[in-house]
C-alpha cells in the first residue's frame, strides 16, 4: 500500500514549488560560502546597500520610524560582536577560580571569542538593510514623527550602551579587535648576522 499521495507526487504544483525552493536556498548558500573570505568585497557591498537605503529614505524625506529601528537592531547587533562568548562576570560567579579572560601577564593565554562572529554579523546587518530597503516601498510603515527627537534619543542610547561596554571591556580587560598577527624577534641562527662583509 502506498503513502498518502506518493504517486501524484512528482507533478504537483507543490513538489516543484519545493523542489524549486530547496534549489534556491542550495545557490543561495553556495554564494554565502564562496563570499565568506572576501571580507573587504562583502562590507564594501553592505557599505552600498546602506548608502542605497540612506539616499532612498533622504529623498522620501520619510520612514524615519523605520530608520530608527534600523540603528537599534545595528546596535544590538554592534554590542553582540564586541561581547565575549562567555560573559566574564558570570563565568568569574561561577567558578571560584575567578574570571575566564586573562588578568594579569602570567595568566594563561585565551583568545577572544565574540558572541556574534563577523560573517554573522556581517550578513545580519545587511539583510536588516535589505529588509528595512523593502519596508520603504510600504506607506504603512512612513509613520509621520518628528525626527530630530528619534535622532537624539538613538544618539544618547548608543553613546549610554557603549559607554557600558567600554567599562565592562576596561574592567575584565580584553580588547576585541585584533591587528593581526603578533610578531616575535627570536633568536638568530648561528649563521645569520646583520653586518655584511
Amino acid at each position: 500500500m502506498e503513502p498518502l499521495g506518493a504517486g501524484t507526487g512528482n507533478g504537483s504544483p507543490s513538489s516543484s514549488a519545493e523542489r524549486w525552493r530547496a534549489e534556491a536556498s542550495r545557490a543561495f548558500q553556495h554564494h554565502l560560502d564562496r563570499a565568506a573570505p572576501h571580507t573587504a568585497g562583502r562590507w564594501a557591498g553592505t557599505l552600498l546597500a546602506a548608502a542605497v537605503y540612506a539616499l532612498r529614505v533622504y529623498y522620501a524625506q520619510g520612514f524615519y520610524v523605520v530608520s530608527y529601528g534600523l540603528g537599534i537592531y545595528l546596535l544590538n547587533l554592534l554590542i553582540g560582536f564586541l561581547s565575549p562568548m562567555v560573559d566574564p562576570e558570570l563565568d568569574a560567579l561561577d567558578a571560584a577560580a575567578g574570571p575566564a579572560l586573562p588578568t594579569r601577564g602570567n595568566d594563561e593565554f585565551k583568545p577572544f571569542i565574540r558572541r556574534l562572529p563577523e560573517f554573522k554579523f556581517w550578513y545580519a546587518i545587511t539583510k536588516a538593510f535589505c529588509v528595512a530597503f523593502f519596508m520603504t516601498f510600504f506607506s504603512v510603515f512612513d509613520v509621520p514623527v518628528f525626527w530630530p527627537i528619534l535622532l537624539c534619543y538613538w544618539i544618547v542610547l548608543f553613546v549610554l550602551t557603549m559607554k557600558r561596554q567600554i567599562l565592562h571591556m576596561i574592567k575584565y580587560k580584553y580588547v576585541p579587535f585584533s591587528m593581526g598577527k603578533q610578531k616575535y624577534g627570536g633568536k638568530r641562527g648561528p649563521g645569520a648576522s646583520s653586518s655584511k662583509d
